[in-house]
């Protein structure tokens, strides 16, 4: 039994999420639940693994071996029931860099790029930064749950879109998609001829009888027309160590993808990220089933707070990842005002909720992957601000 309450102090060790505090929020001490990592130790077998590869001491240019690629094969057949190629998967070093990896290849200066928001907000950088365009498709919040608004999806994708960026599950509103929904966006995107780009980085951290399905299971035509991103770095709190990779069944599709990867001079791997995504595969499946089961007492824990003490703070419904979405509307606070609440008022580092985007105002995420101690003490301090 793995102990997920135990408190691991991050301070001093370069964290993003508990370092930058000053730098990003303004002020030093904050709880801070608003990046997505998570506060846990690595799986025991990775963290075994890991240690021996340091002690061997040499960290030279290092291979993708046939047993690497093995365990990515066999994680997919286990976990979603999906056969795949060896030679489907093309290693990146994060899903950012492949998103925009992507963007530059199969898009030129001006081409429409469409999301659907709120969402991820790098989802944003890599389509204008690279001098594209962005389009968004809202999606539609009813009662607790989100939902795709395929009117509105069918009349942006029809306006000549080149690419569409699918977040599934999503984040921030922690939807996991369902067969039909993902039927409705392939046809959608092979009815307008647009390449479908998913991001599935969360696929692993599904709760309670919800079920991941990658895109391109939903049919061959859609296999042939998308890049499927994936990574242990959520799943296994290993994002640091900079590895993911691409499934693209599609071989001329696969080779320009692969090209734009050779033009940068990325090829290869960090040593550490290799080893960690081998062993998380072959040997983290049963303390994914403890994490899975640990975050999902978080979100109910949060949940019965919110409704009984903090009842103008209503969470979304959540099917996956373990960031929650905070409809404070009812608070009726402008979002500058929504934000200087929660980090002045009730000294917590969230996600303001307007950086993903329309539909983001008023709302706030919060990241469950964390001790419930933590979390107890940020749902106290945030009902004495409220009080």
């Amino acid at each position: 039994m793995n102990n997920f309450d135990k408190l691991i102090d991050r301070k001093g060790t370069k964290c993003y999420k508990w370092d930058y505090n000053k730098e990003i929020f303004g002020k030093e001490e904050l709880l801070s639940m608003w990046i997505a990592d998570m506060d846990f130790q690595a799986p025991p077998e990775v963290l075994k693994i890991l240690r021996k590869r340091v002690d061997h001491g040499v960290f030279g240019y290092t291979g993708l071996t046939d047993t690497f690629y093995a365990s990515i094969v066999d994680w997919m057949d286990q976990r979603f029931n999906w056969r795949i190629k060896k030679e489907w998967i093309v290693t990146t070093p994060g899903i950012v860099p492949a998103i925009n990896f992507a963007v530059q290849t199969y898009t030129k200066s001006n081409d429409k790029v469409l999301v659907q928001t709120p969402v991820y907000y790098p989802f944003f950088t890599s389509i204008e930064n690279n001098d594209r365009k962005l389009v968004t498709s809202e999606l539609k919040l009813i009662n607790d749950h989100y939902e795709m608004d395929f009117e509105n999806l069918e009349k942006k994708l029809a306006d000549d879109v080149k690419m569409m960026i699918l977040c599934s599950p999503h984040n921030p509103v922690g939807r996991v998609w369902n067969t039909d929904e993902l039927k409705q966006v392939s046809k959608l995107c092979l009815k307008y001829e647009v390449l479908l780009i998913s991001d599935e980085i969360h696929s692993d951290l599904i709760l309670s009888e919800n079920k991941h399905i990658p895109i391109p299971t939903i049919s061959k035509e859609i296999a042939n027309n998308s890049l499927t991103m994936f990574a242990p770095s959520k799943t296994f709190n290993v994002a640091g160590l900079s590895l993911s990779y691409v499934i693209i069944p599609n071989k001329n599709i696969r080779i320009n993808f692969q090209k734009t990867l050779l033009n940068l001079g990325l090829h290869g791997g960090n040593v550490f990220g290799i080893e960690a995504l081998e062993a998380s595969y072959r040997y983290g499946q049963k303390w994914l089933e403890e994490l899975l089961n640990y975050l999902e007492n978080n979100y109910n824990f949060v949940c019965d707070f919110l409704q009984k003490r903090i009842p103008l703070i209503k969470p979304i419904k959540m099917d996956g990842t373990y960031l929650m979405w905070l409809d404070c509307r009812e608070m009726k606070l402008s979002q500058e005002e929504l934000v200087s609440f929660f980090i002045n008022k009730a000294g917590l580092a969230f996600n303001d909720g307007l950086k993903f985007g329309k539909g983001g105002e008023g709302f706030m995420r919060m990241n469950l992957g964390c001790s419930r101690k933590l979390i107890e003490q940020a749902l106290i301090q945030l009902e004495s601000a409220y009080k």
